[in-house]
């Protein structure tokens, strides 16, 4: 079978498309599926590029979505011709977080999706959602719980709330998306005045060019009458400050990305006076995303998926994600 790898040193230019054993047939408590989709996500970037190293030959990719070919004793929950996705960890079942590092996590700690079949124990997988194609289903894995958890899960979201997304990635649009079928009122910035026209067609409520108003957390603050309730804060500490300018007193930031960088200042006096609760998470539990699949089927919501590449194209997908060009997920289709 094949499946893509990156070889040592890391690189774009050592991803290599390898002939593989087929993993043959499931044993107890495992599936067989036929990886038809992923999409990309920062963390895979970093696996690809060395910044998050990994075994040399490690199969990259943390999403994948198909369809069940066989099951084996004891599984009960899917059978062959189901469509099923992945959980990013596959070990935290429900609960309250209990792993704090990426050993377990495919395409990073062990091998990920960029492959024709898996064989993996069938609580590695949940039922993908009704209508939607692998490569949309691959997008809940990472980008779309870690959205879900943010707002739903740990933010307690409502109706009437107000939301400040940063940027026009795959977990900020698939925020978006989420808190306008919640009914919550939402900011959205970009240095893109195109990517921000098309999120007020998915609904933002107020856009701001981060590029030419650096002042973009107190406005934020202003619009929303004296701060938003939430913010899903993807910067990190190039752009902490001015999430904690925008939240009202005692709202909610959720801590996810590293995109500025991965150690910085903090403002505690101003985080202090706002008496907000700043929590870090990492995407969520098996739970957490069954609950997320309800909730797409009963709203019909469907990711936004910019480009499609082919597995054997895995290396142009990552350097478009890394021309920063993309609106939402980038798709990987076999």
């Amino acid at each position: 079978m094949r499946a893509m790898t990156v070889r040592a040193p890391a690189g774009l230019e050592n991803l290599k498309l390898e002939d593989r054993a087929d993993p043959g047939q499931p044993g107890p408590g495992q599936i067989r599926v036929a990886v038809q989709g992923s999409s990309l996500n920062f963390h895979d970037l970093g696996v690809v590029l060395g910044k998050m190293p990994s075994d040399d030959g490690r199969i990259p990719l943390a999403d994948g979505a198909g369809v069940v070919e066989a099951v084996g004793e004891g599984v009960r929950e899917f059978a062959v011709g189901d469509h099923v996705v992945s959980c990013f960890f596959p070990d935290w079942q429900d609960g309250t977080p209990t792993i704090g590092d990426f050993r377990r996590t495919p395409g990073d700690g062990i091998d990920g999706f960029a492959q024709d079949v898996v064989v993996l124990p069938a609580t590695a997988f949940t039922q993908s959602p009704r209508g939607y194609d692998a490569v949309e289903a691959a997008t809940i894995t990472t980008a779309g719980l870690t959205a879900w958890r943010a707002l739903v899960v740990d933010g307690k979201l409502k109706a009437g709330d107000t939301v400040l997304l940063l940027g026009t990635g795959g977990v900020s649009i698939w925020a978006l998306q989420i808190a306008k079928a919640m009914r919550a009122r939402v900011a959205i910035t970009s240095s893109s005045n195109e990517k921000l026209e098309r999120a007020k067609a998915l609904g933002a409520d107020f856009t701001l060019n981060y590029r030419e108003q650096a002042d973009w957390g107190a406005q934020v603050a202003e619009w929303s009458g004296g701060g938003v309730d939430h913010v899903v804060e993807v910067g990190g500490p190039g752009t902490l400050a001015q999430s904690i300018e925008a939240v009202r007193v005692g709202g909610h930031i959720s801590l996810i990305g590293v995109l500025t960088g991965g150690a910085g200042e903090v403002p505690t006096a101003a985080l202090m006076s706002k008496q907000a609760r700043l929590q870090g998470l990492i995407v969520g539990s098996r739970r957490e995303q069954q609950d997320f699949v309800r909730a797409l089927e009963a709203t019909g919501i469907k990711p936004v998926i910019d480009r499609r590449f082919g597995i054997e194209q895995l290396g142009e997908a990552f350097a478009y994600e890394m021309s920063a060009g993309h609106f939402g997920k980038i798709g990987v289709a076999w």
